[in-house]
């Protein structure tokens, strides 16, 4: 125990006493004080004029920052980086990168906060204080009610705070002195054992982590299949003429369950030859129009006019309109949906059969409003 003094302490036996206690000693000017108490008592912030907690400024500022950061992480990769067009959307989809960036914004801002809390308000890796394991302390964590000036108080003076405690009827007074080591010790966060000890714990952890996921788990017979008498296609192989381990499917062949698109490189065939399958009633128009607005849509307008929605990232393609298309058999419509045409790929992997034909029938009654003759109406 040295002869500084770090503060004067008095207990009290009720919340109502400790809560007047709180509200004097505001009245008397002092502010570094603390009141300790067994549990919350209901109106202590008041009676203490405690401030806001700063916690909050350093919470709001690092959510700020994992907005940012976010932002310009994901713009930077998907507008620089590796510019690529999903969907036609642009380099900067904003809605999309939402959810990234509430839980980047999340993390940062709890991560952050504890760290503050850690090591700038608690001062880690310094964990002694003046009050711990005192007589004080014990009381008050178990059911008594004590109020702590510090000797750093502005306007402290020894005998005024033990007479201020005796008129407010504490039934114990007593000085708080620093140990001799803590006097000496001043808090440096970077310590050099403490940060040995946080190297340790990265290394452990990383190593336990890397034998555990990629050695204990596959100890036999509990491989989970990382090991499989096979071959990978990629891979080469001696069984094969090629010495590759993936062979081409013989000339002609066809998969099970699967009719080849007879119409190859043949469309006036497929225009005279292919006939709509599809009635047009209400349902298969509905089921035609929602995959025309899915994936004719950004390239051809929600009207078939050729008025692109991808901002000139792409050429315009022509109108579904002109009289070519409009003479154009289904047949033929559906020979460019197979195998393409100019820039639009085929839609054979987006689009069922029937589908393709519910699409047709969708244009045709795209190109009838508009194209309506007398005797439609």
């Amino acid at each position: 125990m040295s002869e500084k003094l770090y503060s004067y302490t008095a207990l009290f036996n009720t919340p109502d006493e400790i809560i007047h206690a709180a509200k004097v000693v505001v009245e008397k000017g002092y502010t570094k004080f603390d009141v300790n108490t067994p549990y919350p008592v209901h109106g202590m912030d008041d009676a203490m004029k405690l401030p806001p907690s700063k916690l909050g400024f350093v919470t709001l500022f690092a959510g700020l920052g994992g907005i940012v950061l976010a932002l310009l992480m994901m713009g930077w990769m998907m507008g620089i980086d590796y510019p690529i067009v999903i969907g036609g959307k642009p380099f900067f989809p904003l809605p999309a990168f939402i959810p990234i960036t509430f839980e980047i914004t999340v993390l940062l801002a709890t991560l952050t906060t504890v760290a503050a809390l850690l090591f700038f308000f608690f001062k880690l890796p310094n964990n002694r204080h003046p009050l711990h394991d005192t007589n004080y302390m014990k009381n008050v964590s178990s059911d008594k009610y004590g109020i702590c000036v510090e000797a750093v108080d502005p306007i402290f003076n020894e005998s005024e705070v033990k007479e201020l405690f005796k008129n407010l009827h504490a039934f114990v007074i007593e000085p708080i002195y620093f140990e001799k080591e803590e006097v000496k010790f001043k808090p440096v966060i970077a310590e050099p054992k403490f940060v040995a000890f946080l190297v340790g714990v990265a290394i452990f952890v990383s190593v336990s982590a890397y034998l555990h996921l990629n050695k204990l788990l596959y100890i036999v017979p509990f491989s989970w299949m990382d090991k499989q008498e096979k071959v990978i296609a990629q891979s080469t192989s001696e069984l094969n003429e090629n010495g590759s381990g993936m062979l081409k499917p013989v000339e002609g062949s066809v998969a099970r369950g699967f009719i080849p698109y007879a119409f190859k490189d043949k469309p006036d065939e497929a225009g005279r030859l292919l006939v709509n399958p599809i009635i047009p009633n209400k349902e298969n128009l509905a089921i035609g129009k929602n995959k025309f607005n899915i994936y004719c849509s950004p390239c051809h307008g929600y009207l078939a006019e050729g008025d692109s929605r991808l901002r000139g990232q792409f050429p315009n393609p022509p109108s579904l309109h002109s009289e070519k298309v409009r003479n154009w058999s289904d047949g033929r419509i559906y020979h460019v949906l197979v195998e393409g045409q100019n820039v639009m790929p085929s839609y054979t992997s987006q689009l069922s059969r029937e589908e393709r034909w519910a699409v047709i029938n969708y244009i045709r009654v795209l190109q009838r409003s508009l194209n309506a003759k007398e005797s439609d109406l």
